[in-house]
């Protein structure tokens, strides 16, 4: 198995962005560093709009998690309602 992650940087946004990615994987591991937040999980990771949106408490535009990302590591595949990265074998 392979690990896939997606570091953030640390703001207010993103640690709702982080709740919602541990709500949509529960196995994920987060690991805060310094002015960012590393999620990481075996094989794959999912980011739902709707889990976004319950911990924003507000609609959320998928796109904009580009401005949050410092890096990732995977392949993605980016869809109106989600986000996925995983490793394609």
């Amino acid at each position: 198995m392979s690990r896939v992650f997606i570091a953030l940087q640390s703001n207010e946004e993103t640690r709702c962005i982080v709740d919602a990615l541990v709500l949509d994987n529960p196995q994920a591991h987060v690991d805060h560093q310094p002015a960012m937040v590393r999620v990481s999980a075996e094989d794959r990771l999912v980011l739902r709009k709707d889990s976004v949106e319950q911990t924003l408490g507000r609609p959320f535009d998928m796109q904009s998690i580009h401005v949050h990302i410092v890096t990732l590591g995977g392949h993605v595949d980016e869809e109106d309602d989600a986000l996925t990265i995983c490793w394609n074998h």
